[in-house]
């Protein structure tokens, strides 16, 4: 991967977060908005663009930075209508693009219309999020905290924040196509991170095994993984 694109994957990863920070939306909705757009979108029109030589929208030839972050908030706001019991009108979402993306003005119809893209054309209306990495995660959690009181010390905002930095690499992304795995792999993770050492007398990993079927060894090597990349990120 060159240089160029994965600056440009960190930028929309951060894009991403910052726009669902900035309108205050619950972790679900910006964890959906990131593996539709991440997971699915992305890969999906590489492979449109690959088949039709000339896209048939402006919005998709060419790709631009701009026309990128567009289909970022389309994610967020489809996201939202998935989750938030009250969406997201296109006027607040316009608003935003108005204030965050810098290279270009996009209209009302403009977003109306990148949506129509981004469901038909592309992701040909498949949309689930009912099994992304971070609804295991945080039922894991919950299930955690009721069978162990070392539960309450496990901090689930490094988790979160684990699941961010996860995303802002092609290479480490690939982990969010295997879900029970990461999300079990995280769970490990935040508690050798946050729980204290002398604290540590629940048997977390043969626990993870019964609950998740994943295997000892798998969720180790990914906890190692995961980690080095963790503390590989906080110091760079």
């Amino acid at each position: 991967m060159s240089t160029e694109i994965a600056h440009l994957r960190r930028r929309l990863v951060e894009f991403t977060i910052q726009c669902t920070t900035h309108l205050e939306l619950p972790p679900i909705v910006k964890y959906s908005a990131l593996s539709l757009f991440f997971d699915r979108f992305r890969p999906s029109v590489v492979r449109f663009l690959q088949k039709k030589k000339k896209a048939e929208h402006w919005l998709l030839q060419p790709l631009t930075e701009s026309n990128l972050q567009l289909f970022v908030l389309i994610s967020i706001w489809i996201s939202c209508k998935m989750h938030c019991s009250r969406g997201l009108s296109v006027q607040s979402l316009k608003s935003l693009g108005d204030n965050m993306i810098t290279e270009q003005l996009f209209t009302v119809r403009d977003f109306m219309e990148a949506e129509l893209v981004f469901l038909k054309q592309v992701m040909k209306f498949e949309i689930g999020t009912l099994n992304i990495a971070y609804t295991l995660l945080d039922d894991l959690f919950i299930h955690f905290k009721e069978v162990a009181k070392v539960g309450e010390l496990l901090n689930f905002e490094a988790c979160m924040d684990m699941m961010d930095l996860l995303y802002e690499k092609e290479e480490t992304s690939v982990l969010y196509h295997s879900s029970t795995s990461l999300a079990a792999s995280i769970l490990v993770s935040s508690y050798i991170i946050t729980v204290p050492k002398q604290q540590w007398e629940f048997p977390i990993l043969p626990w993870v095994k019964m609950v998740t079927n994943k295997e000892e060894r798998e969720v180790v090597e990914l906890v190692g993984y995961i980690l080095s990349h963790v503390l590989y990120s906080h110091h760079s």
